[in-house]
């Protein structure tokens, strides 16, 4: 159920990096990301909350859209330091990651409580990138499909309410340097797609299915060329321009 007919979508994922002085680096991309590469693929920033509303002003009116991290579910509250996905839009946000393996090891997050932020995504107005992946010791044990198939039902609703991207994003191959064998890719993308379909119907086939986990220049144009894989959700290199907009280049050649 190949979908390489998808526009590929480059996201960047930049954590808890970047000060004001990094807009330096937006402003290249936007510069980069030329007629040519702008018609083979779409490109996102996603910087940490401080800097989304001057990102989103700066990209303005280009072809660079800019993403948030995270979001609460929850439109208004009493959540102290937390961000509604409606902020996020007000800020001038397009899109927002949620279930990011950070996330959900680090703060607890469920499936649940990440289907519940991809909804307030859709709520807003918000693209939802919905990350999945399993870590080390459940692919060496033989359980990496099971793990993403479970998380894939427990994070996203029913039916779907609007737009959807879903990253792929090994926990192993996060930062370190690893990445899957492209016939591991190839496998578990298929799954996803074949699990998408089967509670979609034809929606599913229209969901991108972004790689993640250390995708750099030397290795992008394998990874995009894989079938099912409709673009890269990017971590440290998404923070140098050069590189950022090189995996770019890779993608939609194929």
């Amino acid at each position: 159920m190949a979908s390489g007919h998808l526009r590929h979508l480059v996201a960047g994922n930049w954590k808890m990096n970047g000060l004001k002085a990094s807009t330096d680096v937006l402003d290249a991309v936007i510069k980069g990301h030329d007629a040519v590469l702008a018609a083979r693929a779409d490109l996102m920033v996603c910087p940490p909350a401080t800097l989304l509303a001057a990102f989103a002003a700066r990209a303005g009116g280009s072809t660079v859209a800019v993403g948030a991290q995270d979001c609460h579910a929850a439109a208004a509250g009493a959540f102290t330091g937390d961000i509604a996905a409606e902020m996020i839009a007000d800020a001038g946000g397009k899109a927002v990651i949620v279930g990011h393996s950070e996330r959900r090891t680090l703060h607890g997050e469920s499936d649940a409580d990440v289907r519940a932020k991809a909804e307030a995504a859709w709520r807003a107005g918000l693209l939802p990138i919905v990350c999945v992946g399993e870590t080390r010791a459940e692919r060496d044990a033989g359980h990496a499909l099971a793990i993403v198939a479970r998380q894939i039902a427990g994070s996203l609703p029913d039916s779907l309410p609007g737009d959807l991207v879903v990253a792929y994003e090994p926990v192993w191959a996060i930062g370190t340097g690893l990445t899957p064998t492209t016939a591991d890719v190839a496998e578990m993308h298929g799954a996803i797609r074949r699990q998408l379909v089967e509670r979609y119907g034809g929606a599913g086939q229209a969901v991108r299915l972004l790689y993640g986990g250390s995708v750099k220049p030397s290795n992008a144009a394998e990874l995009m060329a894989i079938a099912d894989v409709n673009g890269a959700l990017v971590g440290g290199a998404s923070l140098v321009a050069d590189d950022f907009l090189a995996i770019a280049k890779a993608c939609g050649t194929s």
